[in-house]
């Protein structure tokens, strides 16, 4: 990639040589051969085929192939200049890479050419963070504002499976106008959230996971044809705070309570904390008044201030807390069109007694999602956040990597796991991922620009790890020693 000071240094070098130049005939011959990489780009991703089939995506519409385990490369031919953000090899010779706006490109060469397959995304705009090739036709890509579109063509034709809001869907409400009259009337209008990876086993399993941002995790059984979502178990929890009848003020025992658990979760900052206010069936019947429930909306919204109080003064900033349940003041503007949705809302507050729930919305930004096989998965994350699942995904727990980098991509085997990052930031695992240590000085190359993907071929022997300005490193025991393979000697860039 050029970077702006360095597109800055060309264009006055090349303007101060041709003030010089005079009449002298300039020759513009392109100094670089079809297939040649010249200037070596960012690369985003990287897909291993086998020990030597490997194809690598990027900057500028970049890909690079190899045929020979990563001893040389060359640049593939591809109708587009859009970045590419993942790239994924169904076999040998049929991939997909996708990226910036909608761009889907197809190889059936093994990565030499690529063309452009049109999809809905590209007339919405919608950038596609993430792909994967189940086989040589079939495939999921998936992106920006819930996107998850789907082949069975080879991509002749992109089936939209993306995540689309409903009425009782809790982002409704914050909706512009003329998306809720969408909704209202049965138009699509799709879940603004961020998709950024998706992984599937390979054959016989028929699991495939997709994670992305505000702690978003989805697992399917059958190659995607249904999605569930996963779970987030924290291991901060807090027993609700019981009031009694018209109660606000909490007790000194509950804001200990509350104090003890902002203390508990201070410092991941990737938490938010979530407030849930609920009156009981009497507080209902005397104020929630279909009619004017202002009383009610008075009651719910003061047992929030006293949360957000105690949780505040403990330490906790405001913009760390959600009230998503929150007394909607202007109700009246969604009656008219929806005229359940007042009903909806009150009958969602009820609560055996007066109650408000405090606990943690886990929205940890997540990068990647690897199984070794089909129970045991890692997602890596910003933050230096790495969540394990050992149940197929359905649930996660946090494992702490000492670490608050972020970690932008993981892959893992029956021996080991490997994580890695910004800013040359590598990890390695034994166990599965519990504990996490650094690399000696004989396993891994000092680098100190970002490392963005990783992956391994079948055998879980060949591994590469693509990065910026070209990096591209190489293991042929597994993920235990990594050597710098490309750019080559002499092309280096010194910081690595």
């Amino acid at each position: 990639m050029l970077h702006a000071r360095t597109r800055c240094t060309i264009a006055i070098t090349l303007a101060l040589f041709l003030s010089q130049a005079g009449c002298h005939v300039l020759d513009l011959t392109p100094r670089f051969s079809e297939g040649e990489i010249g200037i070596f780009d960012d690369l985003f991703a990287v897909s291993v085929i086998d020990d030597q089939r490997i194809v690598a995506a990027g900057y500028h519409g970049s890909i690079y192939w190899t045929d020979d385990a990563g001893e040389s490369w060359q640049k593939g031919t591809v109708d587009t200049e859009r970045l590419l953000y993942s790239i994924s090899m169904g076999d040998s010779q049929h991939g997909w890479a996708v990226g910036q706006s909608g761009t889907v490109v197809r190889t059936t060469d093994g990565g030499k050419t690529w063309t452009t397959q049109h999809n809905l995304k590209v007339d919405e705009g919608s950038h596609l963070f993430g792909v994967h090739a189940i086989d040589a036709n079939t495939a999921w890509a998936i992106g920006e504002w819930g996107s998850r579109i789907y082949t069975t063509d080879g991509g002749k034709t992109w089936q939209d499976r993306s995540i689309p809001i409903t009425l009782s869907h809790p982002q409704f409400v914050w909706l512009s106008l003329d998306d809720q009259e969408k909704v209202r009337n049965g138009e699509i209008v799709y879940e603004d959230v961020g998709l950024n990876n998706i992984y599937c086993r390979p054959a016989p399993s028929r699991r495939c996971w997709v994670v992305g941002e505000f702690g978003y995790v989805f697992y399917s059984d059958d190659r995607g044809a249904n999605w569930e979502r996963g779970e987030i178990v924290g291991e901060f929890r807090m027993d609700p705070v019981l009031l009694g009848h018209d109660q606000i003020e909490f007790a000194d025992q509950d804001k200990e309570r509350l104090a003890v658990f902002s203390k508990k979760i201070a410092d991941a900052e990737h938490l938010n904390i979530l407030i849930d206010p609920f009156v009981s069936p009497e507080e209902m019947a005397m104020y929630g008044d279909p009619d004017d429930p202002s009383e009610l909306f008075d009651l719910l919204s003061a047992r929030i201030d006293e949360t957000k109080s105690v949780l505040e003064s403990a330490g906790i900033l405001f913009d760390r807390l959600r009230m998503p349940n929150k007394p909607p003041w202007d109700y009246e503007d969604f009656v008219e069109d929806d005229p359940e949705f007042l009903d909806r809302y009150l009958r969602d507050r009820l609560a055996d007694q007066p109650t408000v729930k405090v606990g943690v919305i886990q929205n940890p930004f997540l990068f990647t999602v690897n199984f070794s096989d089909d129970d045991n998965g890692l997602i890596s994350g910003l933050g230096g956040v790495v969540l394990r699942s050992r149940d197929g995904g359905r649930t996660w727990t946090y494992e702490d990597t000492g670490w608050k980098q972020a970690f932008y991509s993981v892959a893992s085997n029956e021996n080991m796991a490997v994580a890695i990052g910004e800013k040359g930031l590598i990890r390695y695992s034994a166990d599965g991922g519990s504990t996490w240590t650094m690399p000696t000085d004989s396993q891994f190359p000092t680098i100190f620009t970002f490392m963005r993907d990783i992956d391994f071929d079948t055998t879980n022997q060949s591994g590469f790890i693509v990065g910026q300005e070209g990096n591209v490193l190489r293991s042929t025991d597994g993920g235990k020693h990594w050597t710098q393979v490309l750019p080559p000697e002499g092309r280096r860039n010194s910081r690595s």
